[in-house]
């Protein structure tokens, strides 16, 4: 009798130890999650800023034109600008 007890109590002690092993095991992984969720939102941000960046580079470049000079670039937008006008004054008639 003596010895199934310490074998049962032998039993316990493993059960508990293994809980333990686990529970910290856990605890760092939910760290781990944690960590790599901070990461993914951070990537995911400065993914968007660079997105939105090239789309602006490639509004400016459609903009521009295959030329930097800005002259050329106002009466490019003037003209886009009175298209736009008139498209509109169209519409509303």
């Amino acid at each position: 009798m003596e010895n199934i007890s310490k074998r049962l109590s032998d039993k316990v002690e493993e059960l508990i130890s293994r809980y333990e092993a686990s529970k910290a095991e856990n605890a760092a992984l939910k760290e781990e999650l944690a960590r790599k969720d901070r990461q993914l939102q951070s990537t995911t941000k400065k993914l968007n800023e660079l997105e939105t960046e090239i789309d602006n580079l490639r509004l400016k470049e459609a903009f521009l034109g295959l030329s930097a000079d800005p002259a050329q670039a106002k009466k490019r937008v003037a003209l886009l600008i009175k298209e736009i006008d008139s498209c509109i004054a169209l519409l509303s008639d």
